[in-house]
This record gives structure tokens, sequence and C-alpha cells, in this order.
């Protein structure tokens, strides 16, 4: 599959990349992008969720009323989880929410989210992307002349930016990464792929190991 590059102006330069068909062209597996994205998403959760049980809550252990006589239910402890100022019964603990998938599935999962994007056409090449400096304007002109203004897009850059990194924070639905932290979330979530064209080598080179 063969895609225009385009410069910063959104205009086509003539030129044209091959993109690999084994990156790009291959048959989605859509259980391994489930469980890809379910990997990362998990990763996020910090599970430092905690309540209180029973017995850790302060309170005393002196009986609340008689035994007998009083025609209530007895009581033992107010610490019950029964009683308002009680502990909870069964409540979150503090807890890993990671697990671990072999890193061919995880290749085949981003492999599997390039094909589809490619499938649906949704993927742009720019030539090799340069800002002087933090401009969050110039940014905006350079997403707006490709098209993706108010859509979600990723920029995949080859090697980190910081200028371009800094520019895209103030523009809502753009998200810039280097090849190396490209994710399956990233991929699924954004609707447009923007690629440099020294990113396209080193993401091959990435994916073939």
């Amino acid at each position: 599959m063969k895609v225009a590059v385009l410069n910063k102006e959104g205009k086509d330069t003539g030129r044209k990349v091959e993109l690999a068909d084994d990156l790009f062209a291959m048959e989605p597996n859509h259980h391994a992008i489930y469980l890809d994205v379910k990997q990362y998403l998990a990763n996020q959760r910090q599970g430092t969720a905690k309540s209180k049980e029973r017995g850790e809550i302060a309170r005393t252990t002196k009986k609340f009323y008689r035994q007998k006589g009083t025609g209530n239910a007895r009581v033992g402890s107010l610490r019950s989880p029964l009683h308002r100022g009680g502990g909870t019964a069964f409540g979150p603990r503090p807890r890993n929410y990671s697990f671990k998938l072999n890193k061919k599935l995880k290749d085949v999962a981003r492999k599997s989210a390039l094909s589809l994007k490619a499938t649906d056409l949704k993927i742009q090449v720019i030539e090799k992307l340069e800002m002087e400096g933090p401009k969050t304007k110039e940014y905006v002109g350079i997403m707006k002349s490709l098209g993706l203004d108010g859509k979600k897009s990723l920029v995949v850059l080859g090697e980190s930016n910081k200028s371009i990194y800094l520019s895209s924070r103030n523009f809502k639905g753009s998200e810039v990464i280097t090849t190396s932290e490209l994710n399956t979330y990233s991929l699924m979530k954004a609707q447009n792929l923007v690629f440099s064209e020294d990113s396209l080598e080193k993401l091959e080179n990435l994916l073939r190991k």
C-alpha cells in the first residue's frame, strides 16, 4: 500500500512511501486487540482502594445493651457491618490489577490496529516534523492543514521532540508519541494516525524483532 508524503502545509510533495504489508495489511486479530487494550487500562489502575473492616474500626467493645429483655436482636459489637459507622463487609483491598501478555501477542495487536486504520484510509505520512520552539498556534495550523481539526489524532515521531510535544498539549484531541511508545490503546483511540517519515522505518524495526 502506497501513501503520499505531505508537507507541513498539507500539500503533496510528489513522493510516496510503501507501507509494509506485514504491518499494515494483515488480517486483524480483534481478540488480540481486546486483550492488549484491557492490559493497558488495567496497568493504569492504582489499586489503592481500601475500606476498613470490623477489626480495624476504633470503637468500644462494651456490649451495646443487655442480652435479654429488650425485645431487640442480641448485639455484641458496634463494629459490626450491620451498624452505622461499623466496618465494611467484603470491602475493597489494595491489589495489583496488572497482568502479563506475551510480546508476540502484543505485536499482533499493534499490527492489527495499524491494519484496521490502513483499511479505513486513516493514515497520513508527513515529512520530518520540526518546530523551532513550543508554539501551539503553529501546531494547530499543521493539524488544520492535514484536515485533522476537531478529530482525535495520534502523531507518531521517530524520536522525541520536546517542542512538538509541548505545542500539542493544549490542542484537545491530539496526542504526540514516539515509535517506541506506540501502543494498541492509543492506536484504537485515535481517529487518524500521522506518521513522520523517519518513524516508519523505526516502526518496521520495532515490530519485526
